[in-house]
Formats: structure tokens, sequence, C-alpha cells
């Protein structure tokens, strides 16, 4: 039976049923995180930090060139920084939510904020609010924090994970923000922020980057900064950011299932 030589960076041992994904530079290296630009394994000795992911060291190399031959030192555009373009999601929440905000404060007698706004009481009478309450925020302070989150971890994740993943791991968050709401406070609370898709997407990098066995610490202790922040400032509803978090989270690592599972079926079919 005819089978396909071994690719660049893969082990035979692998080729012949094993799972495991080896660094093309280092074959005898285990690499669960892949590069963001040319998705080869790239092992911890060969990962370059960039503004968005983590590249291999021949993709940083190339990056710089491309920037250098662009017209190089400050003035040169490095490839590694995504134009507004490549964002299209994230910078369509932050629109929306300022859109939202603006006509919070233009039109009279809180109409948008009692309009929007989640009170678990009303949940089966006007379930939307359990969504649309992602979109109102309380003041300039909050929307801030907020969208400066939302606009960050748009950048890490929205290119890695594609567009419509991406917004399906805000939302769902946003949802299970509300949840989490709706079970743990008061009937008569009223919650309003993006805070629950925020945390959402606390949770989607870190199911990520553990999925491919990254260095998640830094990421646990911002994580943990945060929900401290929401136990001991009176007014924020920690509910709704565990919520959040666990819903993002886990709908990160359902979709790397359904793509680790869709890349062996592949490897699969070109056998014969």
């Amino acid at each position: 039976m005819d089978q396909e030589p071994p690719r660049y960076g893969q082990r035979a041992d692998e080729e012949q049923g094993g799972e495991r994904p080896v660094c093309p530079r280092h074959p005898d290296t285990v690499a669960y995180v892949s590069c963001s630009r040319c998705h080869r394994p790239a092992c911890p000795r060969c990962q370059v930090q960039a503004p968005v992911g983590v590249q291999c060291v021949d993709c940083a190399r190339q990056a710089r060139l491309e920037a250098e031959r662009r017209g190089g030192g400050v003035r040169g555009r490095s490839s590694l920084f995504p134009r507004a373009g490549a964002l299209p999601v994230t910078w369509t929440l932050i629109a929306v939510n300022l859109v939202v905000f603006v006509l919070q404060w233009l039109l009279p007698n809180q109409l948008v904020t009692r309009e929007l706004a989640y009170i678990p009481v009303l949940t089966a009478s006007e379930p939307w609010r359990m969504l649309t309450s992602g979109f109102v925020h309380a003041g300039i302070a909050h929307i801030l924090l907020n969208m400066y989150s939302l606009y960050i971890f748009g950048q890490a994740l929205e290119p890695r994970m594609g567009r419509w993943r991406f917004l399906a791991v805000f939302l769902l968050s946003v949802l299970g923000g509300s949840a989490a709401v709706l079970l743990l406070s008061p009937p008569y609370t009223l919650v309003l922020g993006a805070s629950g898709g925020v945390f959402g997407l606390f949770g989607a990098f870190f199911a990520w980057t553990r999925f491919r066995g990254g260095d998640t610490r830094a990421l646990v202790i911002l994580i943990a900064v945060n929900l401290v922040f929401g136990f001991v400032v009176p007014g924020i509803a920690w509910q709704a950011h565990i919520g959040g978090l666990v819903v993002g989270a886990l709908v990160a690592w359902l979709f790397e299932l359904a793509a680790r599972g869709r890349r062996r079926s592949g490897r699969g079919a070109s056998r014969r």
C-alpha cells in the first residue's frame, strides 16, 4: 500500500500512527504550539512572541525582512501588527457598543438602558436582554475598559480562530454571563456591560493556548486579578465574569477539538 513520504518536520513514527506534532528545527521535540503565520509546530526554543500570537523563528525573520523592504526603520509597518481591516468582528463589536453608548446619553429617561439591560426576573418574558445587556454600559470608564480589553484580545484571537468562531465565543460568553447572573443573583439585579463577553475571551485565549501546550501562567494571573477585582469592588457582577469565563473557555476548547478531528481526518484521507 502506497503512502506519502513524511512531510517536512514530521517524524516517520508519527506518519505510521502517532499524533504528536514535532518541531521542524528540532525533530526530537514535541511541539503543540503552532506558528500563527506558517502554522508549522514550534518548540519553546523556536517560538518568537509576536503582538498577535507566536511565530517560529523563520517567520519572524521573514516578517522583519519584509518590513525593511517596504520602507525600513520606524516608517515601515511590520506585518506582525494586524491592519484594522484584519479585525472586522472586533471593530464591529466595538462600534456597536460605542453607538449604543452614545444613544444611552442622547435618548431621555434612560430609555436604552431600561430596554436593553438584563434583569433576571424578566428572563421568561424578555429573553433577548440576556444578549443585549452586553452592549450597554454604566459610564465612560466602564465602556473604555471593556472596549480596550475587547481590542487587545480581539487582536490575539480573531486572526487565529477566524471571524465567525471569534464572534460565537463573544456572544455565547455574554449569554453565559447572563445565565450565571440568573442562577446566582437576586431576581431584580440590574446587569449591563460587555464584561461577560470579555471574560469569555479571557477563557478562550486560555483554552486556545493550553490546548497547544503554551505557557498560560501570565494569563492565569491576569484572570485571577480581574476576578478578585469583581469580588472586592461593589457594584460589579462577578457572576457574569465567571459565567462568561467558563463558557468562553468551553466553546474555544470545543472548536479546537473539532479542528483537531478535521486535521486527523485529513491526514487519514491522504493515505491510500
